[in-house]
């Protein structure tokens, strides 16, 4: 009995690393995609200065500014949420910990089920709009394809549902392991 026992602890422990380092490296990646979205914002900010400047002290307006603003305000968003989702920081912890618990694991399975939902409902649309071209801009002077920006929040969709997953999980086995120590 004591020998399956010991076996049983040994295999949570071997999981539990296992995991313990997969959630390690998927954070790792998801901060270097949220840095990609930080810099993203200083290159959008210098972006507006420029226009700005060439508007009112040049009358020379930079033509897109606009267009590309409105599109990488939700690209941002998307390349910023999985990181977020992951780090572990949505529940207060004023309360005790097997609630606190529970509910990140609540929370943490309904935010994987409502990103998945909106991965796969954008799903179409990025793959029109890949089959089309379609861009845009104004025709003839300025204009972006949209398929990129589709994609990232269909990818960062996915990436937030997995980390929210992630996160569910974890917090699954910490109330797990409280049951039993």
């Amino acid at each position: 009995m004591e020998v399956m026992m010991e076996a049983e602890m040994q295999t949570d422990l071997a999981v539990a690393s296992i995991a313990t380092r997969f959630r390690r490296r998927l954070q790792g990646i998801l901060n270097a995609v949220a840095a990609i979205g930080t810099v993203w914002i200083c290159f959008l900010m210098l972006l507006i200065v420029a226009d700005v400047v060439g508007r009112n002290f040049f009358q020379f307006p930079i033509v897109g500014v606009a267009e590309i603003a409105a599109r990488s305000v939700v690209a941002i968003v998307f390349l910023l949420l999985p990181a977020v989702a992951l780090n572990d920081t949505r529940i207060m912890r004023k309360w005790s910990a097997a609630s606190v618990h529970l509910l990140d694991s609540l929370f943490s399975a309904t935010g994987a089920v409502l990103f998945a939902i909106v991965a796969v409902a954008a799903w179409p649309d990025t793959y029109q709009s890949l089959q089309s071209a379609e861009f845009f801009g104004v025709r003839g002077v300025w204009t972006l394809p949209t398929f990129p920006f589709r994609l990232i929040v269909v990818l960062g969709s996915a990436a937030t549902s997995l980390a929210f997953a992630v996160s569910a999980l974890g917090s699954v086995a910490n109330i797990r392991s409280r049951k039993n120590p």
